[in-house]
């Protein structure tokens, strides 16, 4: 069924809300950011016809099989962990929040917005259509007073920080991106209303709400890590940070600043190459370019550094393969990605997790649209434990106060939407 609707946005609110009571819901929302490979302005996935959990080990393995058996619209996502069987490596750190490092689902309702039209993928469309049309929002639950704790105290973030640093000047790796948590436990909130106040807060181009069981990922992402688009991979790497100015000359000065910055330039261009050197395991022969270099955009709460990196992908090559060669997404790891990634788990206290992931759809043209989960908020609402993490790259010219103040920069949205100060 396709339709027309008159107000896009109220529609997107009460489909999500009406979504929200089931099993299983994945939203995505590009919040009209323009984006020439973009399929859709929304997703909403409704419903669990058949679903897939798995483990590092053989996950990717059971992916593809899952895909075979459900060859239409899945969506889920890729933990970080999932490098551990990519790669020979290794997570040690605690995990409060038990998330599984892969989950997807084919869904029994399928939305999809485009500007003013609606297409619902349902074996009762209309029944779908008046369900969302007629929906009544329902109470929110009361949240509790969140009290929000950090792996390291800032003294403790510098020295680890100056320590990495020490290792890049050895040659053991060139730049890494270091993340710490932030978590509350006994944490009761109501996920839809925060991942509201965060979408309209922080709106960005691969935002999220993902729900299933009492497990939720709450995503205000403006990165890609990876898409295909007929014969295209498309990643968009971000590196290169900058908070917004207090004016419109304050602003403008603040991005041709971030435009000619020494240090972000230097890891932006040091991920584009981790991300061409990826991407040429997938590629055909010749094919891999960076499409756009340092490109500034501007969300609501900063400036990013926003790279565009394209090849054609080899023709026995599967979607699933593609997504296996380059993950996880270099600007979460650092180059050389192997000793990146080793480094950073002696150097984080807090397993990964879904942050650093992947959280997107397959569609049955055999196309994909995968966004990095940062910015984001985890809640595992059966253990009432709620986590997001933040990270910034490492180089050897970071400043450590400076990466410091960058981590609560990104983390700004969600400490505000949880109504917190910055820490």
């Amino acid at each position: 069924m396709i339709t027309q609707i008159k107000d896009p946005q109220i529609f997107k609110q009460k489909a999500l809300q009406w979504a929200s009571t089931f099993d299983a819901v994945c939203y995505l929302d590009s919040n009209n950011f323009p984006d020439q490979y973009s399929k859709f302005d929304a997703l909403i996935a409704i419903g669990v016809k058949s679903s897939i959990t798995a483990n590092a080990g053989n996950a990717f393995e059971q992916l593809a099989k899952f895909r075979t058996e459900n060859e239409g619209w899945i969506t889920g996502f890729f933990g970080y962990d999932l490098k551990n069987e990519v790669e020979n490596l290794t997570s040690s750190n605690p995990d409060a929040l038990d998330f599984p490092d892969l989950y997807f689902f084919a869904s029994k309702h399928l939305i999809l917005l485009k500007g003013n039209q609606i297409e619902i993928i349902s074996d009762d469309e209309q029944f779908i259509l008046d369900n969302i049309q007629n929906h009544q929002p329902h109470q929110t639950t009361k949240s509790s007073s969140i009290n929000i704790q950090y792996r390291f105290s800032k003294a403790e973030y510098l020295d680890a920080a100056n320590k990495i640093k020490e290792h890049i000047s050895r040659g053991d790796i060139y730049v890494t991106n270091f993340c710490q948590e932030f978590f509350a436990e006994n944490a009761v909130i109501d996920p839809l209303e925060v991942f509201s106040k965060l979408n309209t807060i922080s709106p960005n181009p691969f935002a999220g709400f993902f729900k299933w069981g009492s497990n939720y990922i709450l995503s205000a992402s403006p990165e890609r890590f990876l898409a295909k688009r007929d014969e295209k991979l498309i990643s968009q790497p971000i590196k290169g940070t900058a908070k917004r100015g207090k004016t419109a000359e304050e602003d403008e000065a603040i991005k041709q600043q971030l435009r000619s910055h020494t240090k972000e330039l230097q890891e932006n261009v040091m991920i584009v190459d981790l991300v061409r050197n990826d991407l040429t395991r997938s590629a055909k022969q010749g094919t891999v370019k960076a499409e756009e270099l340092f490109e500034i955009r501007s969300f609501n709460q900063l400036h990013q550094m926003v790279s565009t990196v394209v090849c054609e992908i080899e023709n026995d090559l599967t979607p699933i393969d593609a997504i296996r060669n380059t993950f996880p997404m270099g600007s979460m790891t650092g180059a050389p990605k192997m000793s990146a990634m080793r480094l950073m788990e002696e150097f984080e206290r807090s397993k990964r997790g879904a942050y650093s992931g992947a959280m997107g759809y397959f569609s049955p043209d055999g196309d994909f649209d995968f966004n990095v989960v940062i910015r984001t908020i985890l809640y595992n609402a059966t253990k009432k434990y709620l986590s997001f993490q933040v990270g910034s790259a490492i180089t050897y010219h970071a400043d450590a106060e400076q990466e410091y103040e960058e981590c609560l920069l990104k983390a700004k949205a969600i400490l505000q939407v949880l109504g917190q100060q910055i820490i």
